[in-house]
């Protein structure tokens, strides 16, 4: 299937403006979040094409001067799905389009591999996302985290053919068992990548948002909220970390990960 990886980067962030931009050092020195990104990006295989999809000039010239191929969208984008969906319309034919965030340059090249091998064997799915089996010190984290006020990891939970049921910002499905920290549990964290068809991935952004999408603030429930057919597919971690930079304090956080050679695998 021809595939299509765009990397959405906004510089007008709420919780990190100018994200895209911000200098991360590892071995090989200091790159940018959105260099990086498109490093992980150009490491995945059997990809066609991976373009850099923002409505800044500043990273859109950034990106560029590093040899990336930028596609500009509008400002309008609510989120990372809607401004693929622009890429998509300003480069047709391709069979899959895959999200891969700007602000995970840690995501392993065999997520998104296996991403669109899911989509090849399921032809009635409309989208696919990675799903990682929790062990129990995942679990007791996020637990922890909610605990104390703070959104974790988000959890998902699907059916037997791998359908999502639901995602959420809480720890699902309840379990009311305590686990030991390397024992596995029936909890998955939900990480955010996407594989796209065209067709749903155009339909996104007419949908009005709905109430759960809302609540929880998953731009993936737009989809389930919409009837579309979302497969979990589960991958493995390898032995490979990973962490979003959503904060200010995750940049020491990946730059440590960097050091101990989390990205030795691209």
């Amino acid at each position: 299937m021809k595939t299509l990886i765009a990397i959405p980067a906004r510089y007008a962030s709420t919780r990190y403006p100018g994200k895209p931009l911000v200098s991360l050092r590892g071995p090989d020195g200091a790159k940018t979040l959105i260099r990086r990104s498109w490093e992980a990006a150009m490491a995945v295989g059997g990809i066609d094409r991976v373009v850099v999809a923002t409505d800044d000039d500043r990273i859109a010239d950034h990106a560029t001067a590093f040899g990336a191929d930028v596609v500009m969208t509008s400002s309008d984008a609510r989120n990372g799905t809607e401004r693929c969906a622009e890429v998509a319309a300003k480069l047709p034919g391709f069979d899959v389009i895959v999200n891969l965030q700007g602000d995970a340059p840690l995501t392993p090249a065999w997520f998104v591999e296996g991403l669109v091998k899911g989509l090849a064997a399921d032809p009635a799915a409309d989208i696919a996302t990675p799903v990682l089996r929790c062990d129990g010190r995942v679990v007791a984290g996020f637990l922890a985290d909610r605990r104390a006020g703070r959104v974790g990891g988000t959890t998902a939970v699907f059916g037997a053919s791998g359908r999502a049921l639901y995602f959420s910002k809480e720890v699902i499905p309840y379990t009311g068992h305590d686990y030991e920290p390397d024992e596995p549990t029936p909890v998955f964290h939900h990480v955010g990548v996407y594989a796209y068809r065209p067709a749903a991935l155009a339909a996104y952004p007419g949908w009005p948002i709905g109430p759960l999408e809302l609540l929880e603030g998953l731009e993936q429930l737009r989809f389930l909220e919409n009837g579309r057919a979302v497969l979990c597919v589960e991958v493995e971690a390898r032995g490979q970390q990973f962490w979003e930079l959503n904060n200010p304090s995750d940049v020491p956080i990946i730059e440590a990960m960097l050091a101990g050679g989390a990205n030795s695998a691209r």
